[in-house]
């Protein structure tokens, strides 16, 4: 043993010094120490890399981790160049990547009248009044946000709690009037709204939708799913009708409202659900611009929306782009193409009746044989397939057609297929996202919005047999995802983990079958390496590990180990993506632990 050891010792310094006398250096004898461009130190980070799971310190350069470790060991990293921050025992995680939203209704919610901050309809008719008095004759009248089931009180008169019209007529003659439901699966449009629309008392309900009447047949302005989209393409033809500058500034103005709102809140990569392929085309062009004069710092991943089948099975293949833009423009997925609508509207698809409305069931919104054409195209071209589902029936079906999809063609199971919210299942298809290697896109924080209204909508034994089962599906092997669905809920990802591990609503004063949260860990792990992983990323993102992508979030505190009643006065510090400070909280560099916990109230937790 000591002769092999001796020869193995003589071998190296020999190649050592031939590499010395040839002027070369030889990878690992020693590891080179380049200086770091970036180097944090004093911080408790997480990193999600099971070879080296917690650090003190890390050093970046040219926007990738090059090392992790002790505050010793990462000062060797630093030169007079380096920029150092001293963290003061801040949390450290990778970045937080949004799992589903959609990024520039993000940013149009955010140039509207959010009336779900109104406390009941008189609240909402009066933001409308309000914005009526700015707005010029036949101008619209964008909001979004409202849920019945979340006001204070009902109104009067109503229909099954929904308002009647005339209050809103009365605010708004003269102007048409669009208010988006909270799940964005409903609006509400006044008398001259539908009017533009050409929706009267006598228009048919079309498939997969329910234009909602009074006892005499009147249309009341509640439009359920695709029965709304003839407001939306009236408003869309207002839109058309702008100069075509003022039509460009208004696009880039939500996009750069959006991009600044997620990197704000430590968004660093973005899911984004179903955009045309005219959109795609002018996102590719606006973040190839905005990469190059540092203006667009957000990872986005795109999913292709289907306007139709014929369409997409002629331009998909062309339009798959990865890694653009220095990797920050991909294009890889199908969706958010739906299966059914919302809990809320009553248009979830659930196998029986809903216990508050017994005859209803929910709606199949998008025919089954259409999403499976939609799901063939994908297959062939190598495409990511993303389908919303929400009730018991409606996960069902998209599992069995996946299924069904699976068996001839097994080389979709690579494509990490996924549905979209997966938010109640009938418990013999809990096992099945795992069996089947289907990924569950939940958003935590609907649990916690819904809670109230779940129980009342399909009864107590369904609701704990399959409202939202986190535990159940991660037990079982299922990848879980996490994101906030935005702008259905506000992108923030303070919020959502606090639900995940609570399941807390009212403040904090009810929870929710709290058997199936998360643990923080889990959590984490759900909004970082889990959404790397479903976008193919996973080699590049999701940890921070050296020669990954230094997307990186700091935190006020440590989201693994502090009380739960804490969490939701936990901070975004800094938000770092290739190795740049693209956000920076007033007052972060001079922060020291548990102060920014002194000074800052709680948030308004979100029901």
């Amino acid at each position: 043993m000591k002769s092999l050891l001796l020869g193995v010792s003589v071998g190296v310094a020999m190649l050592v010094a031939a590499a010395a006398a040839a002027g070369s250096h030889v990878a690992g004898f020693p590891p080179e120490l380049r200086p770091a461009d970036l180097v944090l130190r004093n911080a408790t980070i997480a990193t999600l890399d099971p070879l080296q799971p917690q650090a003190q310190a890390l050093a970046i350069r040219d926007g990738k981790i090059l090392a992790v470790g002790a505050n010793a060991s990462i000062s060797h990293y630093i030169d007079r160049q380096t920029k150092v921050l001293d963290l003061h025992g801040a949390f450290v995680t990778p970045g937080f990547i949004e799992g589903h939203g959609h990024l520039l209704d993000t940013g149009e919610s955010l140039m509207q009248i959010n009336v779900g901050k109104a406390a009941n309809w008189d609240g909402v008719v009066a933001m409308v009044k309000a914005a009526v008095a700015k707005a010029k004759p036949g101008e619209w009248i964008v909001g979004f946000g409202w849920l019945e089931s979340k006001w204070n009180r009902a109104p009067e008169p109503n229909l099954n709690g929904l308002p009647l019209p005339a209050s809103l007529d009365a605010a708004s003659p003269r102007n048409p009037v669009l208010l988006t439901t909270a799940s964005y699966h409903g609006l509400y449009a006044n008398a001259l709204a539908l009017k533009l629309a050409g929706i009267a008392d006598k228009t048919p309900d079309p498939a997969g939708g329910t234009i909602v009447r009074d006892a005499q047949g009147h249309a009341i302005g509640m439009l359920k799913d695709t029965a709304a989209d003839p407001v939306y393409a009236a408003y869309h033809r207002y839109l058309a009708s702008l100069p075509p500058a003022e039509q460009e500034s208004r696009r880039e103005r939500a996009l750069q409202l959006a991009v600044r709102n997620e990197v704000s809140k430590g968004i660093t990569g973005f899911v984004d659900q179903g955009e045309d392929f005219a959109t795609i085309d002018w996102l590719k062009r606006q973040v190839a611009k905005g990469v190059a004069n540092g203006s667009f710092p957000l990872r986005l991943y795109v999913n292709v929306g289907v306007l139709d089948v014929a369409s997409l099975d002629k331009n998909l293949a062309k339009y798959k782009t990865i890694g653009y833009a220095d990797d920050h423009f991909t294009v890889r997925g199908v969706g958010e193409d739906v299966s059914d609508g919302a809990l809320g509207t009553r248009s979830a698809w659930f196998l029986k009746p809903y216990s508050d409305a017994p005859g209803i069931t929910g709606k199949n919104v998008t025919p089954m044989a259409d999403l499976a054409k939609i799901a063939r195209i994908a297959a062939r071209d190598g495409f990511q397939v993303s389908i919303h589902a929400i009730g018991d029936r409606a996960n069902r079906e998209v599992l069995d057609m996946y299924q069904k999809i699976f068996d001839e063609d097994p080389a979709a199971h690579a494509l990490r297929w996924r549905i979209e919210h997966a938010q109640h299942l009938n418990p013999a298809d809990i096992p099945r996202f795992a069996q089947m290697g289907v990924i569950a896109s939940m958003q935590s924080i609907h649990a916690c919005s819904d809670a109230p209204m779940v129980i009342p909508r399909i009864g107590e034994r369904r609701a704990e047999e399959g409202a939202y089962v986190w535990k159940r599906l991660t037990d079982s092997g299922a990848i879980l995802l996490d994101g906030t669905d935005t702008p259905v809920e506000d992108t923030n990802p303070i919020p959502v983990f606090y639900c995940g591990v609570t399941r807390a609503y009212d403040h904090g004063r009810k929870t929710f079958f709290p058997d199936e949260a998360k643990t923080p860990m889990q959590e984490l792990k759900s909004y970082t390496w889990n959404n790397a992983y479903a976008n193919f990323e996973d080699h590049e993102l999701g940890s921070l590990t050296p020669g990954k992508l230094a997307d990186i979030d700091v935190f006020s505190g440590d989201l693994l180990m502090m009380p739960a009643n804490d969490i939701l006065r936990t901070r975004v510090l800094y938000t770092i993506i290739g190795g740049k400070v693209v956000y920076q909280r007033p007052g972060a560099d001079t922060w020291h632990k548990g102060e920014l916990f002194r000074r800052m109230p709680e948030f308004d937790h979100a029901e």
